[in-house]
């Protein structure tokens, strides 16, 4: 999850094959915040449908920044702004059941740092082991419990991933075997870490870390798999390059990676949040070259479940 991320036109092509594609059976609903209709990434939801996410893709910091939001359940028709205090560009990138976000700002220097906010009272995040210049730290999942997944960077500007407990304030590293870099992105209620990792030869793979157990994941012929979502029923999403750099979506459970692509898009698709009732978040490039966000489920057309 990088701060600045631009809105760029792939190549259509097709999904690989061997990856079946279950688009047809979701409802897709395009959702962004009104303050930008060229920029919107919707980035969690959680069981009641509050989504968090932002707006403005920070291509140019002083003029069109990143700005954070939470959006009224599925239907959106309330947004909220949620930007740390002193900040050029704020990010909110995970919403819990409590209402509770985490996410990343930026300064003016370019420095980043994660934050949590707990009913209105914002905090920052940072790992003291953090080296780059300028510092990147990003928080990226949270829980239930108030465990956040996240990454700092070194001063040789690698990704190692960690989990940050609210209440002992300890960050716990996160080390997939045969990792270079490293980012963990989400945490759900059982303690089931995952995210994504880069390895010496430049490939990208997923990790799913269940307790001692680690599951490292890659859709068949991708040669960039990475998990930004994960519910407590050990469901993931995330995205993935399939040919001609295109991206796509996919859901991955019982073992089988499935693609999930919103129609509206032309060539890329990344889905970020998942909850527990079957509803996904994400975006995707329209054919202006906008990035849309959306959401979407596998139920009644705009009828969302809560438990």
């Amino acid at each position: 999850m990088a701060l600045v991320i631009p809105a760029t036109a792939f190549v259509v092509s097709a999904a690989p094959s061997t990856v079946q594609d279950v688009s047809g059976g979701y409802s897709f609903t395009a959702l962004g915040d009104p303050a930008d209709h060229t920029f919107n990434q919707l980035l969690s939801i959680n069981d009641f449908g509050k989504i968090a996410g932002y707006f403005g893709s920070g291509l140019s910091p002083a003029t069109h920044p990143n700005k954070g939001f939470t959006a009224a359940p599925y239907s959106g028709s309330t947004f909220a702004n949620e930007n740390f205090a002193g900040s050029q560009q704020t990010q909110v990138t995970a919403i819990n059941d409590w209402g509770n976000t985490v996410g990343f700002y930026a300064l003016s220097s370019g420095a980043n740092y994660g934050f949590l906010d707990e009913n209105g009272v914002m905090s920052s995040v940072s790992d003291p082991l953090t080296s780059s210049k300028p510092a990147v730290n990003q928080l990226l999942g949270f829980n239930n419990n108030g465990e956040a997944a996240g990454f700092y960077n070194d001063s040789k500007n690698n990704s190692h991933a960690y989990i940050w407990d609210r209440v002992t304030r300890i960050f716990t590293p996160i080390n997939p075997p045969g990792a270079v870099s490293a980012t963990a992105t989400a945490i759900n209620d059982h303690g089931t870490v995952a995210g994504f990792f880069t390895r010496g030869n430049g490939s990208t793979l997923s990790f799913i870390k269940q307790g001692d157990d680690w599951r490292t994941l890659s859709v068949p012929g991708s040669r960039t798999t990475e998990i930004l979502g994960l519910n407590d029923e050990g469901a993931a999403v995330g995205m993935y390059e399939g040919t001609h750099k295109r991206t796509y979506g996919f859901i991955y459970s019982g073992g089988t990676f499935k693609t999930i692509s919103d129609p509206n898009g032309i060539g890329s698709t990344v889905v970020n949040g998942l909850n527990n009732v079957g509803q996904v978040v994400g975006f995707y490039t329209g054919p202006k070259g906008d990035t849309d966000g959306f959401v979407a489920d596998n139920h009644p057309v705009g009828i969302p479940v809560v438990r």
